[in-house]
């Protein structure tokens, strides 16, 4: 199964380092080795074994994506599953990355009107108010999108069934007792899918868990990763035991980590890595199910 993936933005918004961040299994420090797209750069990444996402990177200078726009309108834009724009939190010219934007739109209404649109805002850690700013990014975006789908989940969108999966970590969750439960990709370590909550069993609020909780995830476990290459040692597993909560990182298909959190203190790591062994089976049929259906 294959998935068109675009990537679009302005010269210098990061769409190439936000590739390498997103896509392969590299840190954030490896990004300041990057040079300029030109023209579109085509890549093909394997996800979840069977899936492969058709990533087309295409370069931001303004004869490009002028030609994007006109003469190679229907290449860039047909059959898209999904586009993400790229902004750059300190652009000087929102307004005409703005009007691209919308031009973008526009090819996707005509050539992939069932396409659904991402919306990364880069540099913010440039930004010293980064509240105020990205409230302003949002409003303009949102204002901009008109219809389009935006700020939603990236995986979710190019993986078929992927609520049947989540079902399925709200059983998991349940059985564990767990405040929460992730499924991630093996080698992006972008998230498949979530338990919807904390088990009855817990007194932990959802609310109170951080928003950013799967990104930062998702990146401390890449650059443990990749320490642990740089010393030639292979990753397997973590286990946490913390004052607050204890967490346990497992593999539990050939393609996908699953990464179980608990609160209640009586809930041993054993058990945990106990119920993830027993639930590898059925996930391995789940996550099959979801890619052929």
């Amino acid at each position: 199964m294959k998935k068109k993936v675009l990537l679009m933005g302005a010269s210098g918004s990061g769409k190439t380092s936000m590739r390498s961040l997103i896509f392969s299994n590299n840190p954030a420090s490896l990004t300041a080795r990057l040079g300029a797209t030109i023209d579109v750069e085509q890549n093909h990444v394997r996800f979840l074994g069977d899936l492969i996402l058709n990533l087309w990177d295409c370069g931001g200078q303004d004869a490009f994506m002028d030609s994007y726009l006109t003469t190679q309108r229907s290449t860039i834009f047909k059959h898209v599953g999904v586009m993400i724009y790229v902004f750059d939190a300190e652009t000087r010219e929102m307004n005409k990355d703005l009007e691209y934007y919308r031009d973008c739109l526009d090819g996707l209404r005509t050539y992939s009107p069932e396409a659904s649109v991402f919306l990364l805002v880069h540099k913010m850690d440039l930004v010293r108010d980064r509240n105020a700013v990205l409230t302003k990014k949002q409003k303009e975006l949102t204002a901009a999108s008109a219809e389009a789908t935006a700020w939603s989940s990236i995986v979710h969108t190019l993986i078929p069934n992927a609520a049947l999966l989540s079902k399925h970590l709200n059983i998991f969750s349940r059985a564990c007792g767990a405040t929460e439960v992730i499924l991630f990709e093996r080698t992006t370590f972008l998230v498949i899918a979530t338990s919807t909550g904390p088990s009855a069993s817990t007194d932990s609020d959802p609310h109170e868990l951080n928003a950013t909780r799967y990104e930062r995830t998702s990146e401390l476990v890449k650059a443990f990763k990749h320490s642990c290459s740089r010393v030639r040692e292979e990753f397997h597993s973590l286990e946490m035991e913390l004052p607050d909560f204890t967490a346990v990182l497992d593999e539990m298909t050939k393609n996908a980590y699953v990464l179980v959190i608990v609160h209640n203190p009586t809930i041993e790591t054993a058990a945990l890595k106990l119920n993830i062994r027993m639930a590898r089976r059925k996930f391995e049929e789940l996550q099959g199910d979801s890619l052929v259906s």
